[in-house]
């Protein structure tokens, strides 16, 4: 197997693993969010933050290490067309995922406060969370449209 193609199936399995993850995640904490069941919350959001590191940051490494090399190899002009679109939409993605990386973490300590204590979650909590999802409407878009771009390749 080449080197082209083990770059590519590589930046395939990282873009499948940052979309998938941010969904599955997304979809868990919704899920649980709307329950109002503290310790759930809290189990869900530790989970959450640990996902985020163990298979998130990684695959937002590798996508544009592995992205640009897949470009500059049949010398692909990287500031140009599809691929500058791409660059921007995955900075917009990126920009959205960093302050959702701080929220996540506030919103795992304030549920584990809530549950030691034996609390309701206060609105410090709520306030976070709907701020996560509203970030997370640009950053899946911006997503799907990098994703319409590296399989079209508009001229």
């Amino acid at each position: 197997m080449n080197e082209y193609i083990i770059l590519k199936v590589i930046h395939i399995i990282s873009s499948t693993v940052l979309f998938g993850t941010g969904l599955g995640i997304a979809f868990f904490k919704w899920s649980v969010d709307r329950t109002g069941n503290v310790s759930a919350i809290r189990a869900v959001s530790e989970k959450v933050v640990l996902a985020d590191w163990l298979f998130t940051t990684p695959a937002i490494i590798i996508q544009p290490l592995t992205g640009i090399a897949l470009a500059t190899k049949p010398g692909q002009p990287l500031f140009k067309g599809w691929l500058l679109y791409s660059l921007v939409l995955y900075g917009v993605a990126g920009m959205c995922w960093l302050p959702v990386v701080v929220l996540q973490i506030q919103m795992k300590r304030l549920a584990r406060d809530a549950d030691r204590q034996g609390v309701p979650l206060d609105e410090r909590y709520w306030v976070r969370a709907r701020r996560w999802y509203l970030l997370g409407i640009p950053a899946f878009a911006s997503l799907v449209a990098v994703f319409w771009l590296m399989v079209s390749k508009p001229g």
